[in-house]
């Protein structure tokens, strides 16, 4: 009788024959399955994929067109500046080529910061929008703090460490604007409700002209609130909630003006500036002056008399004044289509924008430059009264310059990623939903 134990020759040739075909129809899985069990390392590291670049497909015509205007603002502001100060210090204690040597480093800084501002995909920036706030704020009062407040044109709102100066006011703006953008972009389907809207717009609106009033800055005051209200209405605030604070403000601003008899008396110069034009409104008839002195074709670059000790502020406050008496109505007539192109280009940023976030930076952002050409445009040519405003890209003050430019490169950020609408009165279907101008990575 033949043992299991030990089988015969005849049994291990089937056993044999049996694992030969099994190897031959599974390529040894499944002997090596029923052999040997590998149980998988605690220590086994998983390696994340790195995570796909971002690919940009052609760039769009409106990318290049604020390129340009941009390029040419600053460029033309450089050789303004130079040509409105130059003059007028020959023969003085410091060099003729100080100012512009000054504004020459601001705009190579803000050449830096733009092109960071372009580089950055605008949704890494948006992390930093609350750390860029704190530090915005925090700046506005530093020219309360002894020592390092100056005093310029009666406004207490400069900080000076030694020969380095800055406005802490300009970085206020662009900060307001990026914080509404993330705020109301995070809550865009509460904006009716007062909590997520119109409270928060009233309380940054209030909080950053109040600061900028106290500081006798009127302008930036000016500025900030009603970029503030630009950016409610864009991002969706009820228009009645919107109205309400404007009206608030505006009724406050004017008891506030009418307190102060020299404040009321040197803002409603403008009404009268031939009747005032020997002392409130000296600066006013001066570039209107220069404006009448340039013509159709202008003087030309350097041929201006009013600079050299009739207008004051003439490198900053009043330089498009200077523009025009060099350049003349040609010459103004293309900074002021050059402005309404920027604002347009800007709209259209904003309209084309990826998300709700770089819709209201870009709309913010227009909307900025927009209001602050306006007033300072409109207090050259009278139509305004003056508020001592600098004129974005052109004005002698480098802080004014290196945020415009850093604001500009945030605007084509938003415009590198833009993304094709789809056609009006379309309807909806997978094949008109709105698509990215670049290629999404697959995940």
């Amino acid at each position: 009788m033949t043992s299991t134990l030990n089988p015969t020759p005849a049994a291990s040739d089937v056993r044999a024959r049996r694992e030969a075909a099994l190897d031959r129809l599974h390529g040894g899985a499944e002997r090596t399955k029923r052999t040997r069990r590998v149980k998988p390392s605690r220590r086994a590291v998983q390696i994340k994929e790195p995570r796909p670049a971002e690919q940009l497909g052609p760039t769009p015509g409106v990318f290049y067109a604020i390129v340009v205007i941009v390029a040419v603002f600053v460029m033309l502001g450089l050789v303004m500046v130079l040509s409105a100060t130059s003059a007028n210090q020959v023969g003085g204690d410091t060099s003729p080529y100080s100012i512009f040597n000054r504004q020459l480093l601001w705009a190579s800084l803000g050449l830096v910061g733009m092109l960071i501002a372009i580089k950055v995909p605008y949704q890494r920036l948006r992390s930093f929008v609350i750390f860029g706030t704190i530090l915005a704020a925090g700046g506005m009062m530093l020219p309360f703090v002894p020592g390092l407040g100056a005093t310029i044109n009666d406004a207490n709102s400069w900080v000076r460490f030694g020969s380095f100066g800055f406005q802490p006011s300009e970085f206020l703006k662009l900060a307001a604007i990026a914080f509404l953008a993330d705020m109301f972009a995070r809550h865009r389907d509460e904006l009716h409700e007062p909590r997520r809207g119109v409270i928060p717009m009233a309380v940054v609106a209030f909080g950053c002209a109040g600061v900028s009033f106290i500081q006798g800055d009127l302008g930036s005051a000016i500025v900030l609130a009603a970029v503030v209200l630009a950016v409610g209405l864009i991002a969706g605030v009820p228009m009645i909630h919107v109205a309400s604070v404007g009206l608030v403000g505006a009724l406050g601003a004017t008891i506030a003006v009418i307190s102060d008899p020299r404040r009321f008396n040197r803002l409603a110069a403008f009404r009268d500036i031939e009747g005032n034009k020997e002392h409130l409104a000296w600066q006013s008839w001066q570039g209107l002056l220069s404006i009448a002195n340039g013509g159709m074709t202008g003087s030309g670059i350097g041929g201006s008399n009013s600079k050299l000790g009739y207008l004051p502020l003439a490198h900053s406050d009043f330089i498009f004044a200077v523009i025009a008496d060099e350049l003349g109505f040609v010459g103004s007539v293309a900074v002021v289509g050059g402005f309404a192109l920027l604002v347009w280009f800007g709209i259209q940023t904003a309209l084309a924008a990826p998300d709700q976030f770089g819709l209201i930076l870009a709309g913010g952002i227009s909307a900025w430059f927009g209001v602050q050409a306006i007033v300072n445009m409109g207090g050259v040519v009278g139509l305004m009264p003056v508020t001592g405003l600098t004129l974005p890209f052109f004005s002698a003050g480098g802080t004014s310059l290196f945020t415009s430019m850093v604001a500009a490169g945030l605007l084509l950020n938003v415009a590198r990623r833009a993304v094709t609408a789809p056609r009006r009165g379309a309807r909806s279907s997978s094949s008109t939903r709105p698509t990215r101008r670049h290629a999404t990575p697959a995940r």
